[in-house]
């Protein structure tokens, strides 16, 4: 999983590669085995929710005890991994574990409110577990194994800036920002929702729970706004191999939405300053990760340093592609010549030796329509890519994925939503159908949801049954030929057994009786003793 990386931590050039680029190969190995969740519900009721302070679209309340109601509710994070009800809610009583809930062997019959006896935590209920010693996918598994309908992680380290916190804890320890609660690659068993509580909430609800009291808490979630036009966007970079196939096969969709559908490609760029690329005497400490002095980095896809495609390549081919779009996609939220200048450059020159190939993009500029020198002026315009000099669409790009909490790669979101898992072209053109207000869907809405090929009902219009090889069955009367030349077989081969016994025995009797028929009635007769034989039998022995 990629993890945005927090300012006050020092990373080292070695550092940076090692870790980074590890965990991108593993983040590409793992996110289609993540449970997709497209919880956006056609003609569902629309929720609206004040937004909260730290811009989730869930919302964090407690109704009992009235000492802990806050009418715009609390601060709080929401995993990326689980099950959201966008639209719902779960609102039942809260019990605190006190535990870290990282051992499997949950004991149920203690933690807060105390009961009396051996009593379990009564089904459904909301667990609050404590944060630290393992992950958070680890602790909300445990918990769901255990009973519980959502969890609450209390956060056990106060915010820089909350200096009531810091001084009760006692520990000058704190954290600029709370912690995004990012799957590690293994959450896509679990189904139920979690958020992550600041301190001081948290512990003002232990203290309360600890003393007997009731504490009710709900789980709510926002639908995204609904109009008629749905707005789209991946977050990728382009040598991830998650987001390939679906780029190389979204286009057809994107055009049948037409302007009723508004995409907007992102590439995630990693912040050099937060990791100290940029050394303080100006000079890149980074080496060929970075570009403009160690401002933009990105991981090196084959983890050599010394040779390949470098965090620099990819760099450049990022803010190239961001260029593309804004000449030939932002205007109408399309860009055909967008994805085929993406899918032209997947299949030619997405490898070592071309990656960088001048020859090879001018190629790519010129069968995708792509008017080149534009491009280049806008990559250069925009600030370039060398010396101390910041490049304005990658700063934009910085900035967006941070607000928008971007941790998993690649990530799509539809009205602000995220989805969560495989991308596909399915998929992602459900979660789009289901974001428009009703009646105000486009017709390859109705035509093409749930088609088992929705890019080839995209380009037709008209939802055609997949081949029995591409789906993997067979259709009903090729089985049913099958079976009838299976069943002539058998027959024909049956009959054939039967003839070739029959006439075997036959000549078998024959022979016995050729060889046994009395010799002084074939000599009273004048005929040969192999007469009856030749006969075929026909003579009567009576």
């Amino acid at each position: 999983v990629i993890y945005t990386l927090p300012a006050r931590q020092n990373y080292s050039k070695r550092r940076f590669l090692r870790s980074r680029t590890t965990t991108t190969q593993t983040a590409s190995m793992t996110t289609t085995t993540r449970l997709l969740s497209i919880a956006l519900a056609l003609g569902a009721p629309l929720q609206s929710l004040a937004k909260t302070p730290d811009n989730v679209s869930s919302r964090l309340m407690i109704q009992i005890p009235k000492a802990l109601y806050k009418e715009d509710g609390y601060d709080h994070r929401e995993a990326l991994f689980g099950m959201p009800h966008y639209g719902g809610a779960i609102a039942q009583q809260l019990y605190y574990a006190d535990s870290d809930l990282c051992d499997p062997n949950v004991d149920t019959t203690k933690g807060y409110p105390a009961r009396s006896g051996k009593d379990s935590w009564p089904s459904p209920f909301i667990l609050m577990v404590d944060r630290g010693g393992c992950t958070f996918v680890k602790k909300v598994r445990n918990a769901q194994r255990a009973g519980a309908a959502g969890v609450i992680i209390a956060d056990n380290t106060c915010l820089c800036n909350d200096q009531d916190c810091i001084a009760k804890s006692g520990s000058p320890t704190c954290e600029t920002a709370e912690p995004i609660m990012a799957d590690d690659g293994s959450g896509s068993d679990i189904s139920i929702p979690s958020f992550l509580m600041f301190k001081t909430d948290a512990d003002a609800v232990k203290e309360e729970v600890k003393k007997g009291q009731f504490v009710q808490l709900e789980m709510k979630w926002a639908l995204p706004n609904y109009d008629d036009r749905v707005e789209y966007s991946l977050w990728f970079t382009p040598t991830d191999v998650v987001s390939r196939e679906f780029l190389r096969n979204f286009k057809q969709v994107a055009q049948a939405l037409g302007d009723k559908a508004y995409f907007t490609p992102h590439l995630y760029i990693y912040d050099g300053l937060k990791s100290n690329c940029l050394g303080n005497d100006g000079s890149n400490m980074c080496s060929n990760l970075c570009t403009n002095n160690g401002r933009y980095c990105a991981t090196d896809p084959d983890n050599d340093l010394t040779r390949g495609i470098s965090g620099a390549d990819v760099v450049k081919e990022s803010l190239r592609r961001l260029c593309i779009w804004k000449q030939h996609g932002e205007q109408d939220g399309v860009g055909a010549e967008w994805w085929d200048y993406v899918t032209w450059f997947m299949d030619r020159c997405n490898n070592a030796n071309y990656f960088m190939n001048e020859d090879c993009i001018k190629d790519a500029y010129k069968h995708s329509r792509v008017d080149g020198d534009r491009v280049d002026s806008c990559m250069k315009d925009s600030g370039g890519l060398t010396g101390d000099n910041s490049n304005a669409f990658l700063d934009l790009e910085i900035n967006a994925q941070t607000e928008r909490g971007v941790v998993v790669l690649p990530t799509a979101f539809v009205n602000t939503a995220a989805l969560r898992g495989s991308l596909t072209v399915a998929n992602i053109f459900d979660a789009i159908c289901a974001g428009f207000m009703e009646g105000t869907a486009p017709k390859i809405c109705n035509v093409c949801t749930k088609c088992p090929d929705v890019e080839g009902c995209a380009r037709s219009g008209v939802c055609k049954l997949m081949p029995a090889s591409s789906s993997g069955g067979v259709s009903g009367g090729t089985f049913a030929m099958t079976v009838l030349v299976l069943a002539g077989v058998f027959a024909g081969a049956a009959f054939w057994h039967w003839k070739k016994t029959r006439d075997d025995m036959r000549n078998e009797v024959r022979g016995i009786l050729a060889e046994y028929m009395p010799l002084d009635e074939g000599e009273k007769e004048g005929g040969s003793p192999m007469d009856f034989a030749r006969r075929a039998g026909t003579t009567s022995l009576i």
